[in-house]
């Protein structure tokens, strides 16, 4: 069992769901501890290793593509030896759990080394830990010197596998799509290649899903309790969210799962863990719903009361939840006309504001390319069958083959997608009845 204290990685879902279960930085042995999908690394620390911690707290630049920029980074934790050399380095949001769910730097300065566990683990390694609020800082390492250093993140949520066949497709095809356009070719050497490297893409998205269940299937941590949504009537709870959504009691986590199948691991054990639950009621003593602090009283998650425990089999899955966890349990009382809870926190939107918005939130995640992955396959396969249609009269064979690859391929594109609206309209994203909230709660 890895001792505490332990870095839990970011929420993720689809492939990147096996990081949760997986990554962890740590320490054995006096060493520092990097666990990632594949393997271990260990860095020494002390005078031939890591000296001492360098937290950058400034904001990173966020990055441009096409749809929504990626949010930078909220603060960088740079671990140099004695000479200021970089041994390695991550972002604080890669290792804190909610980070996914809250706005980019909601959280900063002490609290962010506190919550994340960065603060107790350094401290546990013996580690002096500097911080600064200027990235030209003389204690900060220059990027040219990274060179020697390795970042300690909890990993990629694309397997390098997918990684590297969809860059030797896409390379491949490139080539190929510029010899066509400014040579003219239309032979078959040419269109035939061209095709089969932009039929790969597709096939390497849907072999993606089966990989992901597959791998996902080696997993099955101790569960104590598992809790689901008991929503009261009119929320607009739908047929997926109380099926999906759940809280799970585990050995040495809290899992909060959403709609979208993220999971968000909230340590039970260790100086940064999970310490208490509160139950939070309006000035008229009517419960609004359940907060789950630290240790130093910062706000982790909230379960609203009418979304996890509002109908007849709420009060069973709250005394389970309690039973279960074992929290030290408080109440307190808002006074005056105070909002509840006060600003982005996690589990305050678990259900989505539309059935438009649960259906995208629940498909199969997208990389980091977003939308234009997409664009570029779709136009990789149009593009097959116009090459095999131009080559129709001279190379019958050929054209056949290059215009079934290209239809194939936009096929296996478009049915997960298709599957995915049709299994939404039809029954996952329509509102729940009584029968379905109480069978999902159970």
């Amino acid at each position: 069992m890895i001792p505490e204290p332990v870095l839990r990685p970011a929420a993720s879902r689809g492939p990147g769901l096996e990081l949760c279960y997986r990554s962890r930085l740590f320490l054995d042995d006096g060493d520092l501890v990097l666990q990632t999908r594949r393997r271990r690394f260990h860095f020494r620390v002390g005078d031939s290793g890591i000296a001492r911690a360098v937290f950058i707290d400034v904001a990173g630049a966020d990055k441009e593509r096409m749809g929504p920029a990626i949010p930078g980074s909220w603060g960088e934790l740079q671990l140099q030896d004695h000479g200021g050399a970089l041994v390695g380095w991550f972002d604080m949001e890669d290792w804190l759990p909610e980070s996914p769910s809250l706005p980019k730097r909601s959280v900063q300065g002490e609290q962010l080394l506190s919550r994340t566990g960065v603060a107790a683990l350094l401290k546990a390694a013996g580690i002096p830990l500097h911080v600064v609020r200027d990235p030209n800082d003389p204690l900060v390492s220059k990027k040219a010197w990274r060179g020697g250093g390795r970042s300690l993140s909890p990993g990629s949520a694309f397997p390098m596998w997918y990684w590297g066949t969809r860059a030797a497709a896409g390379l491949v095809w490139f080539a190929l799509f510029s010899v066509i356009v400014f040579s003219d070719a239309a032979a078959p050497w040419v269109v035939l290649p061209l095709s089969a490297a932009a039929f790969v893409s597709p096939v390497t998205r849907l072999a993606l899903r089966g990989w992901t269940r597959l791998r996902m299937r080696r997993y099955s941590p101790s569960v104590r309790e598992r809790i689901r949504p008991a929503p009261v009537s009119g929320l607009g709870a739908t047929v997926r969210f109380c099926r999906d959504t759940e809280l799970r009691v585990q050995d040495r986590d809290l899992v909060l799962r959403d709609i979208s199948g993220q999971e968000f691991w909230l340590p039970l054990t260790g100086p940064h863990a999970v310490a208490s639950l509160v139950l939070v009621r309006d000035r008229e003593g009517t419960a609004l719903g359940a907060e789950l602090r630290g240790a130093d009283e910062q706000l982790r998650a909230v379960l609203p009361w009418r979304l996890w425990f509002g109908d007849k089999n709420g009060e069973d899955g709250w005394s389970r939840l309690r039973s279960a966890t074992g929290l030290r349990y408080t109440e307190r009382r808002l006074s005056g006309r105070v909002g509840w809870p006060k600003g982005p926190t996690l589990g305050a939107q678990l259900l989505p504001e539309s059935r438009r918005d649960a259906c995208s939130l629940s498909r199969f995640p997208s990389t980091i390319a977003g939308v234009s992955s997409t664009v570029v396959m779709a136009f990789g396969s149009f593009f097959s069958i116009t090459q095999g249609l131009r080559i129709e009269d001279t190379y019958p064979t050929a054209a056949m083959a290059a215009v079934l690859m290209g239809a194939l391929g936009g096929f296996l594109q478009a049915a997960p997608y298709l599957i995915h609206q049709l299994r939404s309209r039809l029954r996952l994203d329509r509102p729940a009845t009584d029968q379905t909230a109480a069978g999902s709660a159970v």
